[in-house]
């Protein structure tokens, strides 16, 4: 049932010199009948050009690539600015209880003053002088162990234990 015009399908390719003796001998058959010119006719007819090659991914998507690279920096934007917020609320914080008691001070002085808030005032037992004298000898102990970094801290430190120092050595404990 094969037709000797039409090309045949290998499982393998052949080699060239097996394709030269294939094509030599339909030649030789094909000069003895005019049916058979006219299907090796059809057979040597040039074969339709192949597919243009298929364009690379890159080359096929580009209408994405602009909007893949804008939504990457909108992200990289927002979570830069999202850092540099948070940075800048925690200055605020620390630096808002300061100014807002300064604003607060003039605002009092200058308005209608209010009826003064009483509160009801805890009182608690006092605490024996022994228990203070420990309290100030263990506040001194830590103050030795902690380590200056400069002259003006050091310097401090040394008030502080000179003081604390006094403090323990006293016959009496002033009250707070």
């Amino acid at each position: 049932m094969s037709e000797e015009g039409l090309p045949k399908l290998y499982t393998n390719k052949p080699r060239k010199a097996q394709l030269k003796q294939v094509r030599g001998q339909q030649k030789s058959n094909g000069f003895s009948s005019p049916a058979v010119m006219a299907t090796h006719a059809r057979a040597t007819a040039p074969p339709p050009p192949p597919p243009p090659p298929k364009e690379p991914f890159v080359r096929r998507y580009k209408f994405l690539w602009p909007m893949l690279l804008a939504v990457n920096i909108g992200v990289g934007a927002y979570l830069f600015m999202r850092t540099g917020k948070k940075d800048t609320d925690e200055k605020e914080q620390d630096a808002s209880p300061v100014s807002t008691q300064d604003a607060t001070a003039s605002v009092v002085e200058t308005s209608v003053p209010s009826p003064p808030i009483t509160n009801s005032v805890i009182k608690y037992e006092p605490i024996p002088e022994s228990q203070q004298r420990e309290l100030l000898k263990w506040i001194l102990e830590e103050k030795r162990k902690v380590k200056a970094k400069d002259a003006e801290e050091k310097q401090k430190i040394d008030e502080e234990k000179a003081l604390l120092k006094k403090l323990i050595r006293s016959k009496s404990i002033p009250s707070v």
